[in-house]
């Protein structure tokens, strides 16, 4: 969170600037048209995987105390900040917690003083539930106050691109600017300073419409919720059953939860087969000889998959990615797309598959169009 000093994002890989803001703050303006319900669903398998289990505390907070800030934006906002990581600190900016705050503009929100830079491991600003209960409202009374004053001024900016500008430059910017984003020689904003705005903003609304992207392009309801993995070996003791060689504890827990998902291999079955532990002696560094991948097949090797096989495939792929988590996935390949927890989509679902010089990837095998490959973590 800015303020006078701090343009720099932890996060969003951004230099911090020597700027001084204004910072207007807390002042609730009534009458809020709503721009989006902070209800709207995110695709969470899209985010770092430690956002998973603050989404709906994100939610619910957006419910409580700021029903026109939007779930995605807001997501996307914190994931631009701190990469969901409730511990993060910018040592340039003094900025702490999953939004940045500075110590000053916290405490005025109603946080606790740290005293000590970086902050002490038990401060409140490091605490995540804590830090959403106190940052929402803040963001809330300033998208309601630049809300105001885009409408008093006609200016023609986005209310939710304002707040960004509050977040990392300061409202200031917002009111000394003539359309609201300032460019250089605005609002005392230098050319960096103005490709920093416009840069932050690109990047948090390019991800908030990723995240309410659909994953995959088929339902995946009437599947059952896979047992998360618990074990802890990492070595390949684990025989696998489709060869004679091994696999680890969290691949063969893939396997038998996935399984029992799909159903047995078969003609007709929506896994026509698999095979997973192989010397794959073309690729040594695959992580098929190391016990932790495996691929599945909705249709023959070899054959591009159509119709009910293509959708059966885009159920399996979208299966592991809901449950990413749970199953311990490192990536999936579909499609002649690649897809991976700490990633964010690009152009749809995961992000395209070179092949790494090795697979051709117009190659109905090499691209991965007749098999989803699954890698595990362990």
């Amino acid at each position: 969170m800015t303020s006078p000093g701090r343009l720099g994002i932890l996060g969003g890989g951004l230099v911090a600037l020597m700027i001084a803001p204004v910072l207007i703050v807390g002042l609730l303006i009534g009458g809020v048209v709503v721009t989006q319900a902070s209800g709207t669903e995110v695709n969470a398998s899209a985010l770092p995987a430690a956002a998973a289990r603050l989404i709906p505390e994100l939610e619910r907070v957006l419910h409580a105390r700021c029903p026109e800030l939007p779930l995605p934006f807001a997501a996307a906002h914190i994931n631009a900040e701190s990469g969901w990581n409730p511990h993060a600190y910018n040592p340039q900016g003094r900025a702490a917690g999953l939004y940045q705050f500075q110590e000053a503009t916290w405490i005025s929100a109603g946080g606790a003083s740290w005293a000590t830079a970086p902050p002490p491991a038990g401060a409140d600003v490091f605490d995540p539930l804590r830090h959403l209960e106190i940052a929402v409202p803040w963001l809330c009374a300033n998208l309601r106050l630049v809300r105001a004053h885009l409408a008093d001024s006609g200016k023609p900016v986005d209310p939710l691109d304002a707040l960004l500008v509050c977040h990392i430059a300061g409202c200031s910017r917002v009111t000394g600017s003539a359309s609201g984003i300032p460019t250089a020689g605005e609002a005392g904003c230098d050319r960096t300073c103005a490709e920093t705005i416009t840069s932050y903003i690109d990047r948090v609304r390019t991800q908030a419409q990723q995240l309410t992207a659909a994953p995959v392009p088929v339902a995946l309801d009437g599947l059952p919720t896979p047992a998360p993995f618990t074990g802890t070996s990492t070595s390949c003791t684990e025989p696998d059953p489709g060869s004679t060689g091994c696999l680890t504890s969290a691949t063969h827990h893939a396997l038998e939860q996935l399984l029992h998902a799909f159903g047995a291999p078969g003609a007709g079955a929506p896994i026509r087969s698999f095979t997973c532990w192989d010397a794959h002696a073309w690729n040594p560094s695959s992580d098929h000889p190391r016990g932790r991948a495996c691929d599945f097949f909705p249709s023959k090797a070899g054959v591009f998959p159509e119709g009910a096989e293509l959708a059966n495939g885009w159920r399996i792929a979208g299966w592991l990615r809901m449950h990413a988590a749970a199953l311990q996935v490192r990536y999936i390949i579909w499609q002649g797309r690649i897809w991976s927890p700490d990633s964010l989509d690009t152009d749809g679902w995961g992000r395209p598959y070179t092949g790494g010089g090795i697979y051709d990837t117009n190659d109905a095998t090499g691209g991965h169009y007749d098999h989803v490959h699954l890698s595990v973590r362990e």
